[in-house]
């Protein structure tokens, strides 16, 4: 049975542990198909329910996954696996634009913000008891919003995107339910999906986002939950447009069923206009985060969605750790309240960046991409020999398998840190790494 290895055990955690011991020391390979669940109970002499709770406890930590009648097999890689560790590492004298930081310039001083919160705090400090989310972070979030055509709904605060993209989705799903993502799309995203026990279905994207051909294939085929990033995707620059947005709504308005999440970790550093689909499904969440206009080290995301999600994700958020510190919130409100800092100025810094960035990867042949936010998308034939190679030269670019599912090969550079005078020398050694010569636009399309 599966070769020289021997699954062990008499209750479904001995087996489920035997599985996990034998992966974790390559004695099980990824892709390696599990017995039938009946043909083990007969191999182990236990009944097929305890097997079937072994490959459920296995599926929800992201060991193997269930492929139907094509039964479980070992996931191409361990959900404890970062993607983030796909990264070429910066020796020194390497310029490192592969990290996907804000340009520490861009950010606002949090020292004025935390004093006030700090006296605000000795005058109510905050006890068990009281309200989990700040009366004027609601207010300002709810109002923004409003503003940019989000439907009402309460609000609710957690540590950062992830975090909320991760209560959302608990609160709705269970293992096994396929949650269609985009591909290229957010690393950490892909890495969760999993690790919750769920199954990543990916879904193409272009510079105006989800591609309805593509998402519509994902939810005719069972997806019960949909993730989109409405402006500066991570790692494409992509956002949603108008039109494109209008044809995803009327798509998902066929399906009102399935789960909705929005992220929109662009707004403060976009000067598109947000395209919300909220409000196309039943249930449906937009999330917004202050990492990448205030900071990576402010933990706070606002969330707004419809009366239930956002009640059970309060209701789990009680039973862990209660509260986002009232602390941050009231920095924040502080950093909203004083403009500390300017969306279009930003914007307008890493799309002048972003833009250099990709004329001059043109003028050497080298399509590349980015519509919004702080990065730029370069198609490559090799992207291990592209990103070697690159380093070579002086530069540490994100090999594009940190953010691939199906798509075809890339690399993700953050124009963030990129001066006036960077955007030459880096163009040249990405167009010398791909070997691409001058009028070879497409190339690699």
């Amino acid at each position: 049975m599966l070769g020289e290895y021997r699954i062990e055990g008499r209750r479904a955690s001995e087996i489920a542990a035997s599985v996990e011991r034998a992966v974790g020391a390559g004695e099980l390979q990824p892709g390696d198909v599990l017995p039938p669940l009946r043909e083990l109970a007969v191999y182990l002499e236990v009944n097929p329910n305890t097997v079937a709770a072994a490959y459920r406890t296995l599926r929800d930590r992201g060991v193997i996954e269930t492929a139907g009648r094509r039964g479980s097999r070992v996931r191409p890689r361990p959900a404890s696996t970062p993607r983030e560790a796909l990264r070429a590492v910066a020796p020194p004298g390497v310029r490192n634009v592969a990290d996907g930081n804000p340009d520490p310039a861009l950010l606002p001083s949090l020292e004025e913000a935390l004093a006030e919160a700090a006296a605000r705090n000795r005058q109510r400090p905050v006890l068990y008891g009281m309200p989990a989310v700040d009366d004027d972070l609601e207010a300002l979030a709810r109002a923004d919003f409003t503003r940019d055509g989000v439907p009402e709904g309460p609000v609710a605060v957690a540590s950062g995107s992830l975090d909320a993209i991760e209560r959302v989705l608990a609160a709705h799903l269970r293992p096994g339910d396929a949650v269609a993502v985009e591909d290229p799309g957010w690393g950490s995203l892909l890495d969760l999906i999993p690790a919750l026990g769920l199954r990543p279905v990916p879904v193409g994207v272009d510079d105006d986002g989800p591609i309805p051909e593509r998402m519509a294939a994902a939810l005719n085929g069972g997806a019960r939950a949909v993730v989109v990033t409405d402006r500066a995707q991570n790692p494409t620059g992509a956002a949603l447009s108008g039109p494109r947005a209008a044809e995803l709504r009327t798509l998902l308005g066929r399906h009102r069923g399935v789960l909705l999440i929005e992220d929109d970790h662009g707004h403060g550093i976009v000067d598109l206009p947000l395209n919300p689909l909220s409000g196309a499904t039943d249930h449906w969440v937009l999330v917004r985060s202050t990492a990448k206009a205030y900071g990576p080290d402010l933990r706070l995301a606002a969330l707004t969605g419809d009366a239930i999600t956002i009640d059970r994700v309060r209701g789990r958020q009680r039973l862990g750790p209660g509260w986002v510190s009232h602390l941050i919130q009231h920095a924040v409100v502080h950093l909203w309240r004083t403009h500390a800092i300017d969306a279009k100025e930003i914007a307008g810094a890493y799309g002048e960046r972003r833009d250099a960035l990709i004329h001059a990867l043109q003028e050497h042949g080298v399509p590349a991409q980015g519509r919004s936010g702080m990065n730029v998308w370069v198609p490559v034939p090799d992207e291990t020999g592209a990103v070697a190679r690159i380093l070579h030269s002086g530069w540490a670019v994100a090999p594009g398998a940190r953010f691939r599912m199906q798509s075809p090969q890339g690399i993700r550079i953050t124009v963030s840190g990129l001066a006036a005078d960077d955007i030459a020398p880096l163009a040249e050694a990405v167009a010398a790494a791909l070997g691409a010569g001058m009028g070879e636009v497409g190339r690699y399309e």
